[in-house]
Formats: structure tokens, C-alpha cells, sequence
């Protein structure tokens, strides 16, 4: 990227940053459901799950993760901490577009041993980060194998196919947008993002890539490739590396927000006429 195009984005992410970047303008991210509880240990499992489930229709995720945190109680941490028998039939008809009451028990029966063992899932999850990795990606590998060895060691089977697709990890390939969308919000502080885990470097996180993102940034000419894996993450992070080195998942929120709150469908229109960024994109959605 040319010095003189990374100055000029630089100017106008942070413009968009100022803009969009505030408490207030979370709703409808599922991440509003973490600012409902005070207690730490509440917001970080809150924030897993809202992650997990964070696929589909964004009304229909706000619908779903009402309903699942309605059935958990005051304290999803004590909820997590006490999961047996009875606090699963609780679950048992729960159910978010193709992830079921079962698929979401079983992931809770990981948690709890997470919990019962280091006492959060930061504590867990910095088993397996190394500082001189190149970015989260190995850490978060890490993560996701070791409970998925949890899981067989207690079904002497594989995971079921709902539990790996709430813990879909780096080594399918996938994009890991809902893990990474995680990430951001436990690791990076600010008006939007909660920081909680102090202990891993932001620099490191990766971009989560949802539709809005990979749109505006395919626009923008942030990445080459043609379909959104985990490779074009890793390039996405590294364009927005350039822009902001020590914290490359700054701009992710306010730039979603042209999608969401702005309506962007990659299209020219009128509304295109006020954008800041026009243009640098205005001849792409264009053509």
C-alpha cells in the first residue's frame, strides 16, 4: 500500500471511527448483550456465547440469544459453574437457525471444566498464546484442539458436527469470524469493545470478517482473494496493519457500521454522494 493511500485511509477510518465507534451504536451487535451484566465472569461468557451464535438474520439473533440468556438466569458464570442434568432439559428446546439446545449443552460442559480448572476462559486460552507468534491464529488453534480433546476424552468419539461448528477453528480453513469477533471484544478497550483480557497484545488479533466487512474491504481493494476464508482474513489484517500496526482491529466496528446503520450493499446510489468513502471506492461499486 502506497504511503500516500495509507495516510488518506488512516484520516478516514478515523473519522468513521469518531462517528461510529460508541456505546450507543452497538445495538443490534449481539455484543449489547454483554453490557447487560456487571460482573466480569458473566460478560466473558456472555460474550462467548453471543459470538458462537452470532450467524444469520441479526434480528434473529438478537431473538435467539434473549431467549438463551432468559433460561441461564441472573449469572450465566453460575450458570456455567452448576450445569448438569436439570440445566440441560432447561436448554432442550432451544433452538438458533441449526444450532440446537444439545449442541449449546455441549459446548456448556466444556465451559464448565474451563471453569472448574482455571477459573476463566482467558486463563485457559493463554495456556496456548505465545507473544512471539505472528498473530492470534496459532493460539486460537490451539483453543479450539484442546477442547475438542476434552470432548472425545469424555465421548471416546469426535465432537458432533453442532459443537464443531460453534468452535469452528483456524485448521478448516475457516475464516473464524465469530472466535475472532470474540477476541476483539475481550482484548481491545474502548467505547464498544469491553477488554477484559489484558494479558494477550491486541496487535495480534485478527479481523472478524462478516459480510459488511469483506464487502467494503473487497471494495476498497484491502484483499485479492475471491471468497472469504481465513487467508483473506490474515490479508484484510495485515492492509489494516499497515493503516494502524499496534491495533489492526480497530476500524472493524465503525466500518461494519456502513453496512449496517448506512445500508452499503456495494452498490452505487444516492446515498454513496455523502459517504467519506467515495473516493476511494466510488468507481468499484460503479463498475
Amino acid at each position: 500500500m502506497v504511503n500516500k493511500r495509507r495516510v488518506k485511509l488512516k484520516k478516514i477510518f478515523e473519522g468513521l471511527y469518531n462517528r461510529y465507534n460508541h456505546r450507543n451504536l452497538i445495538a443490534p451487535d449481539p455484543l449489547q448483550f454483554v453490557y447487560q451484566y456487571t460482573e466480569p465472569a458473566d460478560k466473558e461468557i456472555v460474550a462467548f456465547l453471543a459470538a458462537a451464535l452470532a450467524y444469520g438474520r441479526v434480528e434473529q439473533i438478537e431473538k435467539s440469544l434473549s431467549n438463551l440468556f432468559a433460561r441461564m438466569g441472573k449469572s450465566p458464570y453460575a450458570f456455567v459453574q452448576g450445569f448438569d442434568k436439570a440445566k440441560r432439559e432447561r436448554l432442550n428446546s432451544f433452538k438458533h437457525r441449526f444450532t440446537t439446545g444439545q449442541d449449546i449443552s455441549d459446548l456448556l460442559v466444556l465451559l464448565k471444566q474451563v471453569l472448574k480448572r482455571y477459573g476463566s476462559i482467558q486463563k485457559f486460552f493463554v495456556e496456548g498464546y505465545n507473544p512471539n507468534d505472528k498473530n492470534i491464529i496459532p493460539a486460537l488453534t490451539r483453543f479450539c484442539d484442546s477442547l475438542y480433546a476434552m470432548y472425545v476424552k469424555d465421548h471416546n468419539g469426535q465432537p458432533s458436527v453442532g459443537l464443531k461448528f460453534l468452535l469452528a477453528g483456524p485448521a478448516g480453513g475457516s475464516a473464524c469470524k465469530r472466535l475472532n469477533l470474540f477476541l476483539r471484544w475481550m482484548v481491545r478497550k474502548d467505547d464498544v469493545d469491553v477488554g477484559l483480557w489484558k494479558s494477550i497484545d491486541k496487535a495480534k488479533l485478527i479481523v472478524p470478517v462478516d459480510v459488511h466487512i469483506g464487502r467494503l474491504c473487497r471494495i476498497l481493494g484491502l484483499y485479492s482473494r475471491k471468497t472469504v476464508s481465513l487467508s483473506a482474513a490474515v490479508e484484510i489484517t495485515e492492509s489494516f496493519a499497515q493503516i494502524e500496526p499496534a491495533d489492526p482491529v480497530k476500524f472493524d466496528f465503525a466500518l461494519s457500521r456502513i453496512g449496517i446503520i448506512e445500508g452499503c450493499n456495494g452498490k452505487y446510489r444516492a446515498e454513496c454522494a455523502s459517504c467519506e468513502l467515495l473516493a476511494l471506492c466510488h468507481e468499484k461499486v460503479r463498475h
